[in-house]
């Protein structure tokens, strides 16, 4: 099955109950549960229970509990907080083993006028001036560790062009900042909660390991411990997942083994669609 489309099957919840869902994890051979893959999956949930679809989600707040264990389903249970005139709000719970391992709450909103404004998109190469996944592995893989090798050579849902690529195998200690074009790896429906539940599973990537750029680590550094801690997106304009989208990644602040990061993530015509921000850890490992 081609990557995008068993992101589409893993997306595609299975209804227990009436506020009850199950999910299940692609078979990667991950030690732990991707920790975008449970926020799609939890959006998927939580939108599953609002009957309205004039309501859609404008911000998610998650904390990760407990790893997944891509081995066994995982449980959704939806809590309908409350349905008001123009906002709804859901509590979802992850369950495995009979813990959870994860909560979210999702606030929906029914669109209307207001004030408008936005922060302007930095400058970049366009992603078709950048190497393609297949060129970054041809330049990237004979010199990287076994664990980031394994990581490269697997397609994944979503196509990635880094605007630059050092950040990668360098150990420079630089502004901790990057620039990524994302894209689905294929055509999508025209369904735009869809499209939001896309970009909540990739919305995860790569943003905690931001942090690391200001000390010249990289994300699978033997020596480090990173575990994503809590996660917040917000929904600001309508867009398209399978089309090119800029997401802009800081990191301003790192302390007491945790690191903050934010994302911004553009439209290609320069539209502010979403905003992220998470808290990692990002611990030294204990040598014995």
């Amino acid at each position: 099955m081609a990557a995008v489309e068993q992101l589409l099957s893993i997306l595609d919840l299975e209804q227990l109950e009436r506020n009850l869902f199950r999910g299940r994890s692609p078979q990667n051979g991950w030690q732990r549960v991707y920790g975008g893959q449970v926020v799609g999956q939890s959006l998927v949930a939580a939108y599953r229970t609002v009957d309205d679809e004039d309501r859609l989600a404008h911000s998610l707040h998650a904390y990760f509990l407990r790893p997944g264990d891509p081995k066994v389903p995982i449980i959704y249970e939806v809590d309908r907080i409350r349905d008001g005139g123009s906002f709804a709000t859901r509590r979802v719970i992850a369950i495995q083993h009979g813990h959870a391992i994860f909560s979210m709450g999702v606030s929906f909103h029914i669109a209307e006028a207001g004030f408008d404004h936005q922060i302007v998109m930095p400058d970049v190469p366009e992603p078709e001036t950048l190497p393609s996944e297949e060129e970054l592995r041809a330049r990237l893989l004979p010199n990287l560790p076994d664990v980031m090798r394994a990581y490269w050579e697997q397609e994944r849902p979503l196509e990635l062009r880094p605007v630059d690529v050092s950040r990668f195998v360098a150990t420079e200690k630089v502004e901790p900042k990057q620039y990524l074009w994302i894209r689905a790896n294929g055509p999508l429906s025209e369904d735009f909660r869809f499209h939001q539940c896309v970009l909540a599973h990739g919305s995860d990537f790569s943003l905690l390991d931001t942090a690391l750029i200001a000390h010249g680590r990289a994300l699978f550094d033997p020596r480090l411990m990173l575990a994503s801690l809590d996660h917040s997106l917000w929904f600001h304009r309508p867009f398209r997942a399978d089309e090119w989208l800029l997401y802009v990644q800081d990191s301003p602040s790192a302390q007491a083994g945790r690191g903050f990061c934010r994302g911004s993530v553009f439209s290609r015509d320069g539209r502010l669609v979403a905003s992220v921000a998470q808290e990692g850890l990002i611990r030294e490992k204990i040598r014995k």
